[in-house]
């Protein structure tokens, strides 16, 4: 494995974009290969074992590009797949974002809402997370079906966008939520509409720095942070190729 090998980002579809702006920014003399499984997207409306299969297909296509590291830039993979993957591939290392739950917590907050795909929020994994908690804080745990899928599709109906969050959130409006954590990396894209229907200031969290400092350590760890400065690239893959131009052009909002 050479240290000068790319960094292998995957998501379901588009959201794991958002967590590769960081990451490019985190690491700018690094390589990146970003993969959007679009073509089976959503993944939060799958079951476990279907997760985990697209997203073994997902890293057995990256291996033929040489990647050096994986991340998993989705919650739902990160939660239905990565102990099985990194069983699969014990020599390839391998980060995972997680709903930024703790983040919040250690910022002070203690009435947090947690958006996330069905299966991220009903998974043992996240459940765990709240068994953590919850004696001394309220943490309302969201599923948010619709809300991928619009993302997805390109966000032209703002009106649309408005009445599904009302419908999703009409239970937790009028509660006193502290903290906001987006546990679906596509929300980010939508994180003004979302923070609009809470008090003004209401923080949001959503992982990616968490996601970064954990890249970092275990390419310090095995010895894989490239000696190359500048010149970076990102290469685009997708299982639906036609979505190629819908992720350079959000990559570049994100800019």
């Amino acid at each position: 494995m050479s240290s000068r090998n790319p960094i292998g980002v995957f998501d379901s579809g588009v959201g794991g974009i958002s967590t590769l702006a960081t990451l490019t920014k985190q690491f700018p003399d690094e390589q990146f290969i970003f993969y959007g499984d679009t073509k089976y997207a959503p993944y939060g409306s799958k079951s476990a074992e279907e997760v985990y299969q697209c997203a073994k297909r997902v890293v057995e296509e990256l291996l033929t590009h040489h990647i050096k590291a994986l991340v998993i830039a989705c919650n739902t993979a990160t939660s239905a797949a990565k102990t099985r993957l990194m069983a699969d591939y014990p020599d390839l290392p391998i980060v995972g974002i997680e709903p930024a739950l703790k983040e919040a917590i250690d910022a002070g907050h203690h009435d947090i809402l947690v958006m996330g795909t069905k299966l991220t929020v009903h998974l043992p994994k996240f459940q765990s997370m709240v068994e953590k908690y919850q004696n001394t804080h309220r943490i309302y745990g969201v599923a948010c079906p619709g809300l991928a899928d619009y993302i997805e599709g390109g966000m032209t109906d703002n009106k649309a966008l408005m009445t599904l969050l009302h419908q999703l959130l009409a239970d937790y409006l009028d509660r006193p939520v502290d903290g906001i954590v987006l546990g679906c990396t596509h929300y980010p894209f939508v994180k003004a509409q979302i923070q609009s229907l809470f008090p003004k200031g209401t923080p949001v969290y959503t992982g990616y720095l968490g996601v970064a400092h954990q890249l970092q350590r275990v390419l310090n760890a095995h010895d894989l942070l490239t000696d190359e400065t500048g010149g970076q690239t990102i290469e685009w893959l997708s299982s639906q190729p036609g979505s190629l131009d819908y992720y350079q052009t959000l990559y570049n909002r994100l800019q």
